[in-house]
């Protein structure tokens, strides 16, 4: 029997792949095609992504969950960054702005 997803230091991946777990799960959620996922991820099968979504539909509570602290975390770290590196946000927003003026 085929494994699709591998969970590898606390992150879901497509197994034997780099390819997160993630990536495929919301391209699904946005309602992506497998086919259409998987001409995203070149190194992934079509019926990796089919095994993907299928491990997703059996596990989705625990998955939904492991989406949203992933989302807390980066959103954290955001905000941090935007501390931190005040004056280089500040800087590429004004430029962000200039650019889209002209």
């Amino acid at each position: 029997m085929n494994e699709y997803v591998e969970k590898k230091d606390g992150a879901y991946k497509i197994a034997g792949s780099r390819v997160s777990l993630d990536s495929v799960i919301v391209a699904f959620q946005r309602g992506a095609s497998a086919e259409s996922i998987q001409r995203s991820f070149p190194t992934i099968s079509l019926e990796d992504v089919y095994g993907a979504i299928t491990f997703y539909l059996a596990n989705q509570q625990e998955i939904d969950e492991y989406l949203r602290a992933g989302d807390a975390l980066f959103a954290e770290l955001e905000a941090r960054s935007r501390l931190k590196y005040s004056n280089l946000h500040n800087r590429l927003r004004a430029q962000k702005k200039e650019l889209s003026v002209t």
